[in-house]
């Protein structure tokens, strides 16, 4: 049963394996009434029948995609997606084909894996199979043998931010899906004692549950996460890295929506107060689930870029009405009100990568390189600050 750490052990009831479509009662139709049902994960989602009708038209697509990775299976094999991999030396010999077979592979990415491929697809395009083929097979078991029953405060904010992780979902909110997702936590804040826990990566964790069929391949998710996909110290004490990343995002703003960035700039409204958790949750709690994994499914090739290009097409979707805003109160209530309705992932990132522009990793790279000075001190400062006050209480 999905949860406990055996491999190969399947989730209780499958969410993926059924592409539904949902028909809301003609009352409903005619009233325009808001509607709740289950998405394709057990999340709970509510919303109006024009929100249903966009998410019968995204599962077609997802069918449609479906019998597109099926086909190329059978043309080419198993692992074909793993043939299409640009490593380092193949760009080096210039090989087209294999080149443009990644282009390929890029543009099929960009229009999401199906839910059955995602599990086998992220773990291997991802790094995480080949981290977990460094250790022992008992790795894990191992693991969780040695830290059974062991208390630090990583594990206390565990216990606490449990029931706190998607609150009300059928198995997550149960004690078999809490003790998987503190077995994940747990293990991963000794795997690496600097990082130990943070919250924010209960929900990563439980959305990456939710996806791979075993425990240990979730943990091994988070690991390559954590590790090789994102910038360092995003989830430390501090929250250096994430801090860091809000001082890129707020620079490309700048760049790529300057009428929104100097409105924002006039109402004195800082983009952190909806950004961060953007950053720290990937968007786990802001987007709807279905939505959030096509943006993880970029993430998990392509890497960190996709979160801000993301993050500014939330922001240029709604450039009318934010220009009109008056008040930091109103800014929070149409971004939210926004991400909480993004049904249709191909709208989000149609405006992420064609409308925003090219980002690559290089430029990201050297934003965080140029502000991060920048960042620490203004960090360490804010900790003179917070010592000298309680030097005077003292």
């Amino acid at each position: 049963m999905y949860g406990t750490h055996q491999s190969g052990r399947n989730i209780p009831f499958d969410y993926q394996s059924q592409v539904i479509s949902y028909r809301p009662s003609i009352h409903s139709r005619r009233a325009n009434l808001t509607v709740k049902f289950q998405d394709l994960y057990g999340f709970t989602v509510e919303g109006n029948v024009d929100d249903v009708n966009v998410l019968n038209e995204v599962r077609e697509k997802v069918r449609q995609q479906g019998r597109v990775w099926w086909a190329l299976e059978a043309s080419k094999g198993a692992n074909w997606y793993l043939e299409t991999h640009v490593s380092s030396t193949l760009k080096a010999s210039l090989r087209f084909s294999a080149i443009a077979n990644a282009v390929t592979l890029k543009r099929l990415i960009r229009k999401g894996i199906p839910p059955v491929w995602r599990p086998k697809v992220w773990f291997t395009l991802s790094g995480a199979a080949k981290k977990k083929s460094t250790v022992p097979e008992s790795y894990y078991s191992d693991l969780i043998k040695a830290t059974e029953g062991k208390v630090t405060a990583a594990t206390k904010q565990i216990d606490h931010d449990l029931p706190r992780t998607f609150p009300g979902h059928p198995w997550l909110d149960t004690p078999q899906g809490h003790a998987s997702l503190r077995r994940v936590l747990v293990v991963y804040s000794f795997r690496d004692s600097y990082v130990g826990y943070c919250q924010g990566l209960n929900y990563v964790a439980a959305l990456l549950l939710l996806v791979m069929k075993t425990e240990e391949d979730a943990f091994w998710m988070l690991a390559v996460l954590l590790e090789n996909v994102l910038v360092n110290d995003c989830y430390t004490n501090n929250l250096t890295g994430c801090h860091v990343e809000q001082r890129v995002f707020k620079d490309l703003l700048a760049k790529k929506c300057p009428k929104i960035s100097a409105h924002l700039e006039d109402l004195e409204f800082d983009v952190s107060l909806v950004a961060t958790e953007w950053f720290l949750c990937l968007f786990s709690k802001s987007l709807p689930s279905e939505t959030t994994l096509r943006v993880w499914d970029i993430l998990f090739y392509e890497g960190a870029k996709v979160l801000f290009h993301v993050a500014l097409a939330v922001f240029k979707m709604n450039e009318d009405q934010l220009l009109l805003t008056q008040q930091v109160g109103d800014v929070i209530n149409i971004l939210q009100r926004t991400t909480h309705h993004l049904f249709d992932p191909d709208e989000l990132l149609e405006v992420a990568f064609d409308k925003i522009g090219s980002m690559t990793t290089n430029t990201i790279s050297k934003g965080r390189k140029k502000l991060e000075p920048e960042v620490m001190a203004e960090l360490d400062e804010r900790l003179r600050r917070l010592n000298s006050l309680k030097e005077e209480e003292n």
